[in-house]
């Protein structure tokens, strides 16, 4: 039995889209949302749009400019390199506060249109050190939410412990395998699809889908 209804935070990359997949199947009504925190593609927005408009998903996109300002990183700032994190560090595509402040704001609207459940596609297995996207993260900012508004919202985190191949395969679960490898926005360069299949993001994506692959080729033989 399927469960009422859902905001699932999407930004129109393999991730977000496959949770979207995912909640579609477990939720009566499904809602997704953007924000617009001054990504270096608007492509990004757009690809959302299109695939909640294709989908039938209602779809809100929110201003989030002031992180933008707050917090200069490599997603917002051509000037600034797309680099993994070297001896601790974290990646230069780290946005410091982008899940917290997500999360809170999908909260907000999830009360005014009567949601209780919220998804996103945060993931502790392949997560380049974010801190904002640990398991230990999302329960406290779940407990945080329903104090703050005195509810009972439940956030749900389907790729939490899944690398990039589960994550496929978990697409192809849903009959969307195809969908999001064609349809979605990954690459920090702002190619669609498969991408530049350079970038840190492009070669995580890439790598677990040789990998789902293979191993389903395997399994058919």
């Amino acid at each position: 039995m399927k469960q009422d209804k859902a905001i699932v935070v999407f930004s129109g990359g393999q991730d977000s889209t496959t949770c979207l997949f995912w909640a579609k199947d477990r939720f009566k009504e499904v809602e997704a949302v953007t924000f617009d925190y001054g990504q270096r593609h608007a492509l990004e927005i757009e690809c959302a749009k299109e695939i909640a408009e294709e989908l039938g998903i209602k779809h809100h996109i929110l201003d989030m400019s002031l992180l933008n300002q707050l917090a200069p990183n490599a997603l917002t700032r051509e000037s600034m390199e797309v680099a993994e994190g070297e001896e601790g560090e974290l990646p230069s595509t780290f946005v410091p506060g982008r899940n917290l402040l997500f999360l809170s704001f999908a909260g907000v609207l999830a009360s005014q249109v009567g949601a209780k459940h919220l998804v996103t596609g945060v993931c502790e297995t392949d997560f380049s050190g974010y801190p904002d996207c640990r398991d230990v993260f999302i329960k406290s900012l779940n407990v945080t939410l329903n104090l703050s508004m005195d509810d009972n919202f439940v956030i749900h985190t389907p790729l939490m412990w899944l690398d990039k191949a589960e994550t496929w395969e978990l697409a192809d679960q849903h009959g969307a395998l195809s969908f999001v490898r064609e349809k979605t926005l990954t690459c920090y360069n702002g190619i669609k699809a498969d991408g530049c299949g350079e970038c840190p993001a492009c070669k995580l994506r890439n790598k677990g889908l040789e990998q789902y692959l293979e191993a389903k080729k395997t399994e058919e033989l």
